[in-house]
């Protein structure tokens, strides 16, 4: 008699391809001088080393050594001072939500926790305009948004935000997707820092983005994945999300420290979301603990810990903000030395200046498939088939090397 096999069905899933590209790069024997991981969005320092924030390691150590810190369970919606630190340092220490008790937020795990936790909670409870509970996307998003939407029970449709063509964003097209959408649609916005494409509204086109949100009653379902990455600025780069909250758009936050802190590895985060009345927090609350609940009981507290510290210790505090220019500056410095290489020095055909008008880690280089499988195979510059690259990924030792393959893949396609 042949032995049950229950298994014998599953298939391999496909590998995610920001992460297989991250393993190539590490099996890739050449030094890293001669190669460059464009791929994941993690920050490195001019070294090309994970960088752990100065006041991060004050706050680790002054935790560590507190004799009252202990590892019980946190309660289910988080550790409260983080809970508190984290509303404040989002929508400003003088929110009309916060001071009126009008914000339920529960901590995540990261922004990816986040993002499927208000998932959850919008399919369940969201009064869609139809049957069909969507939730609309740009076109492009960060690909792992349309497999936690899908997870979390939402199908999801894509609207008008890049244009390719230009490098730059399609004001024009998004309006008109947005006017185009049913009534009280549910779509997802990027506080700030667009990722994949490093293109955000300005603060006047947010203001008749949000204009269109109150005509056709839609819900803002933010995602803030890099505040003070755009601007190195907390207060400018959460402008977005605070002028929604301040005109009462009814909206929600997905919220992480993984970026502005660091803290990829403890999975820090948090779901916000502003309601109408003080009376409807308690519901909400006990909606979000219920699907918590039965999903991960109790939030990491270390994480926590040190963001309650970064946030309500007013030194600690200040450090972290420079720290943060520091990352936002680097990064910035990269994108002026990448177009400086390709126009001033290598005379590259095309224009470049895209480089320079996009914001935060990401950056779309206008590249072609082909062309990245190129840098991929031949250059050993590790980046994904749609030309986004992390531009922490550039440094002092492959800056040079990046730049001159770019140069090479495109002149080599380029009728001159």
């Amino acid at each position: 008699m042949t032995a049950f096999d229950p298994w014998s069905s599953c298939v391999a899933a496909p590998p995610d391809p920001i992460l297989a590209l991250a393993a190539e790069f590490a099996n890739d024997p050449l030094p890293n001088t001669e190669k460059a991981n464009l791929g994941v969005g993690a920050y490195r320092d001019e070294e090309g080393n994970p960088w752990i924030l100065p006041v991060v390691r004050k706050a680790e150590q002054e935790i560590v050594s507190d004799p009252s810190m202990n590892h019980e369970y946190l309660p289910i919606a988080g550790y409260a001072p983080f809970l508190q630190a984290s509303a404040r340092l989002l929508f400003g220490k003088d929110a009309k939500i916060i001071n009126e008790g009008r914000l339920a937020t529960n901590q995540t795990i990261s922004g990816s926790g986040a993002n499927h936790l208000g998932a959850e909670f919008v399919q369940r409870f969201y009064p869609f305009p139809t049957e069909r509970k969507v939730i609309y996307v740009t076109d492009p998003t960060w690909p792992n948004h349309f497999a936690i939407f899908r997870g979390g029970g939402l199908e999801t449709e894509t609207y008008t935000y890049y244009d390719p063509k230009h490098y730059a964003l399609d004001f024009e097209g998004m309006i008109k997707a947005l006017l185009g959408m049913p009534d009280r649609s549910v779509v997802l916005l990027h506080a700030c820092a667009h990722n994949p494409s490093g293109v955000d509204p300005t603060q006047e086109q947010w203001q008749q983005i949000a204009a269109v949100f109150q005509k056709k009653q839609h819900f803002a379902f933010f995602d803030s994945a890099y505040q003070g990455f755009a601007s190195g600025d907390f207060d400018r780069d959460a402008y977005a999300v605070r002028y929604f909250a301040d005109h009462d758009i009814p909206m929600l936050v997905c919220q992480s420290f993984a970026k502005n802190a660091g803290l990829y590895g403890e999975r820090i985060g948090a779901l916000h979301v502003p309601v109408k009345s003080s009376s409807e927090v308690a519901p909400v609350h006990s909606q979000l603990n219920s699907i918590q609940r039965s999903e991960l009981s109790s939030m990491p507290a270390f994480g926590a810990r040190i963001v309650a510290k970064l946030i309500n210790n007013p030194e600690f505090f200040a450090e972290w903000q420079q720290n943060v220019k520091t990352m936002a500056g680097r990064i910035e410095e990269m994108r002026k030395a990448l177009y400086s290489l390709l126009v001033d020095e290598l005379k590259t055909p095309g224009s470049w200046k895209h480089i320079l008008e996009q914001t935060g880690m990401f950056s779309f280089l206008g590249l072609d498939k082909q062309q990245c499988a190129r840098l991929v195979k031949e250059g050993h510059i590790y980046l994904v088939a749609t030309s986004r690259i992390s531009m922490a990924g550039l440094n002092k030792y492959n800056l040079k090397l990046v730049a001159t393959w770019i140069d090479r893949v495109v002149r080599s396609e380029t009728k001159l």
